[in-house]
């Protein structure tokens, strides 16, 4: 049986075996000191193990750790690579804005001179309608003198259309007594072709009316045409309206162009004298009133007549006539005009002539 151990731990009991009673106590002793190496064992394990754990948490959290780590890089890296894009974009932006900088520089310049322009073209506006106001009162003013020159102008169409009557008047007049005398010939004549009124407004007569081929005496036949002339022209000049307006009769003598110019005009000279000598001598009684009327000229083979050619008879013996011309008086023509120059203008309209430049 073995003793209970009492006491100290240090202290060892003594039993009936005397010495053998060391050993369990040193056997328990090594239990417990095995007991306490099993527990330090256990504890090292149990800490190994919790320090196992703890490296592999360990382990996976730097695992993670790196892979956050790289992702984190890569982030890095992207936001890097995005910093220096935005940074290229700033530069870019910031050379732009430069640009734009200078671009609103040169626009804020520009308008500095618009404005200027502006300021110029705002006086000269000004200008512009302190000229206009006065042309509107220069405008006005004319407006008014249009007016008073329209009245002038009614006033004017009338005198003017009288005066076209009175010119009217007269040249119908003037035809009148060419077809009173032309008609009284050919009555007489009983050959109206043989006498006719020229475009110049003459009556035309063939000399082998009156003459013979190189002659100026004239012929027994043609003394009653000459009468029935001296009773026509009596009975025009004895009316007041005509010798108003007739200033001349005058008896023209022409030939062909044969034989020499000098001839032609002698012979012609003659041929009108002779009708002349004879109305005045055969119509003293008649005409005696009227003589200052009469002259006779001689032309010769000048002024043939338009269109005939004197190579043929037919354009020769045309070329051979008397023509009797009844002049106007100018007077009667200027007493018109002086009416129509006399109405009273309206004022600042000139009465100068005006020269219209030939051609």
């Amino acid at each position: 049986m073995r003793r209970g151990y009492t006491g100290r731990s240090d202290a060892f009991v003594k039993s009936e075996q005397g010495e053998q009673g060391f050993w369990p106590s040193y056997a328990d002793m090594m239990s417990a000191m095995a007991l306490i190496l099993f527990f330090l064992m256990l504890l090292s394990y149990t800490q190994n193990m919790i320090t196992g754990n703890n490296l592999r948490n360990t382990q996976k959290t730097l695992t993670n750790t790196e892979e956050t780590l790289s992702i984190t890089q890569q982030n890095l890296n992207e936001r890097q690579a995005a910093l220096e894009a935005a940074q290229l974009e700033l530069a870019a932006a910031q050379s732009e804005l430069a640009l734009r900088l200078q671009q609103v520089q040169a626009a804020e310049e520009e308008l500095d001179v618009i404005t200027a322009d502006l300021s110029a073209a705002q006086l000269r506006l000004n200008q512009q309608q302190s000229d206009l106001d006065a042309q509107a009162l220069l405008l006005q003013s004319q407006q008014d003198r249009i007016s008073e020159q329209e009245a002038y102008l009614q006033a004017a169409n009338e005198e003017i259309l009288n005066m076209h009557n009175t010119m009217a008047t007269i040249s119908v007049l003037r035809l009148s007594i060419l077809e009173q005398i032309r008609d009284s010939i050919a009555q007489v004549m009983g050959d109206p072709s043989k006498v006719s009124i020229s475009d110049n407004g003459s009556i035309v007569l063939g000399d082998g009316v009156f003459f013979d081929s190189g002659s100026a005496e004239i012929k027994a036949e043609a003394l009653p045409t000459l009468d029935r002339l001296i009773d026509a022209f009596a009975a025009i000049l004895s009316n007041e309206n005509n010798t108003r307006y007739i200033d001349s009769i005058v008896i023209n003598g022409y030939t062909d162009w044969v034989d020499t110019n000098w001839n032609n005009r002698i012979l012609s000279t003659n041929r009108a004298n002779a009708v002349l000598e004879y109305m005045l001598t055969r119509g003293a009684d008649k005409l005696r009133d009227y003589t200052q009327f009469f002259s006779a000229a001689g032309y010769g083979e000048e002024r043939p007549v338009p269109g005939t050619d004197q190579n043929t008879e037919a354009g020769r013996a045309a070329n051979r006539r008397i023509e009797i011309s009844v002049i106007l008086k100018d007077d009667s023509i200027l007493d018109i005009v002086d009416s129509y120059l006399s109405i009273d203008l309206p004022e600042g309209v000139s009465t100068e002539a005006t020269v219209v430049p030939a051609g």
